[in-house]
């Protein structure tokens, strides 16, 4: 924290402005050191004032860039130091020279996500806001993006608090009847308590409940394409996509790798895995890409099986849905632009409760029916109330479960009347595993994970 630290905080590449960020005791002299106003004077910088001048190198007084300086003096700023930002031109070598000359005067280059964990540790947000920061940089859709700032503007710290604070005061009346146990007869027993542990454990597990919701808008979802070969899994990924991503041909076995593409469907990703065709076979290379199939598969979320409606239900088609039993799916009818013979009744016998789509991959009929039924499938129960916390992060749902758990524990001994000490315990511990969600007991193996995941230069 001694440290004054530096990067380039904006994307890497051509753009119009460039920003080099730097957080520390030395930002406000490293300023001084290297720019100089337009008449060539150091200048006389107020907090929070823009000033344009030039970036020169100290060493041979070589104009580098014609920018425009702020200096946020602490504690108003992102980090609770003392920050400085440069505003030059964008480009690859120009931010880049600028900031040798800063590393050169007393900077050293940022780890990635140190500025945000600078302003953790600073308090300038709790963990699970810092969080939320790297959640709106990498938010695809705009329910991703609203979970994202919801969390950054502290709505789940607000819930977490208040279930906090909850829980602190049924510990601290336990603990009174321990500091003061020869005085028992004067404190009246508090017959409300096991009532207010399940209330808690009630809210808390709607919290966990919502990251199967979370999750999906903020990670996206997986399906893989299966079915045998030539019933057109190619060319639906194509018309997914809007171009030709996959080779199409009516060659058995085209496809010998899987291809990976991610689409947007209402406010979800779907990363779609085209897949080699299901078949038998003894061409070598052609049966490694079938085998990757089923490697695929385990790892999806659901498996969109594609069958030919032109034709009869193959032994192969059979086969390869009998494999697939146990995982969750999306029967599709595809080349409904041809003479139809398989029917939705023959898919319902086979796989009870499921409604086939009929399709046209090759022009384009019903694929906005298959698109709502893909989006159906992961947000069967879409919650409109954008005021409901919803939690994103896999940390915090373990989090809760563990004090769930200890809450619980704490919710039989005091129905049951044990010893006052082990109920403590547990209520000690389910706080400590809920104010590791928003940093207040979080170890130092926890920030290092969670902040290894930003980019640098935030």
């Amino acid at each position: 924290m001694d440290d004054t630290i530096a990067a380039i905080a904006t994307a890497p590449g051509a753009g119009g402005i460039a920003i080099v960020r730097i957080s520390g005791p030395q930002a406000e002299a490293i300023a001084r050191y290297l720019f100089r106003m337009k008449n060539g004077k150091p200048p006389i910088l107020e907090t929070h004032h823009l000033y344009h001048g030039h970036i020169l190198s100290p060493e041979g007084g070589i104009i580098i860039d014609e920018v425009m300086v702020a200096l946020m003096r602490a504690p108003r700023s992102y980090t609770g130091e003392d920050v400085l930002e440069i505003h030059g031109h964008g480009g690859y070598l120009l931010p880049q020279r600028i900031l040798e000359e800063v590393i050169k005067a007393g900077g050293r280059l940022a780890e990635p996500g140190e500025f945000t964990k600078r302003a953790f540790l600073n308090s300038r947000m709790d963990l699970s806001q810092a969080e939320a920061v790297a959640d709106m940089i990498a938010a695809r859709t705009e329910r991703g993006l609203e979970l994202a700032q919801a969390q950054y503007q502290g709505r789940l710290s607000e819930g977490i608090e208040k279930l906090s604070t909850e829980i602190a005061d049924i510990l601290a009346r336990m603990e009174a009847t321990i500091d003061f146990a020869e005085d028992t007869n004067d404190l009246p027993e508090d017959k409300t308590i096991p009532k207010r542990l399940q209330n808690i454990v009630r809210d808390l597990n709607r919290l966990a409940a919502s990251y199967g919701e979370g999750k999906i808008f903020k990670d996206g979802v997986s399906l893989v394409i299966a079915g045998r070969t030539n019933v057109g899994k190619s060319s639906l990924l194509n018309h997914f996509m809007g171009r030709q991503r996959a080779i199409v041909t009516p060659i058995p076995g085209t496809t010998r790798d899987f291809i990976e593409e991610s689409v947007r469907i209402h406010d979800i990703i779907v990363r779609l895995t085209d897949t080699a065709g299901i078949r038998e076979t003894g061409e070598t290379i052609e049966q490694a890409g079938i085998d990757m199939v089923w490697k695929r598969v385990a790892a999806a979320d659901a498996v969109l099986i594609l069958l030919d409606g032109s034709e009869e239900m193959t032994a192969e088609d059979i086969e390869v849905i009998e494999k697939l039993h146990g995982k969750p799916l999306i029967p599709v009818i595809n080349k409904a632009d041809l003479p139809q013979i398989l029917s939705e009744n023959e898919i319902f016998r086979i796989l009870p409760g499921k409604v086939a789509i009929r399709i046209s991959a090759k022009y384009g009929n019903g694929m906005e029916d298959l698109k709502e039924a893909i989006y159906g499938h992961f947000c069967q129960v879409r919650s409109d109330n954008h005021s409901s916390e919803i939690i994103t992060h896999l940390r915090h749902r373990l989090a809760i479960e563990r004090a769930v758990f200890h809450l619980c524990e704490a919710t039989v001994g005091a129905i049951r009347d044990v010893s006052p000490e082990l109920t403590v315990a547990d209520l000690r511990d389910a706080l400590d595993a809920l104010e590791e969600i928003i940093g207040k007991t979080a170890n130092d193996m926890i920030l290092t994970r969670i902040f290894a995941s930003f980019c640098i230069g935030k």
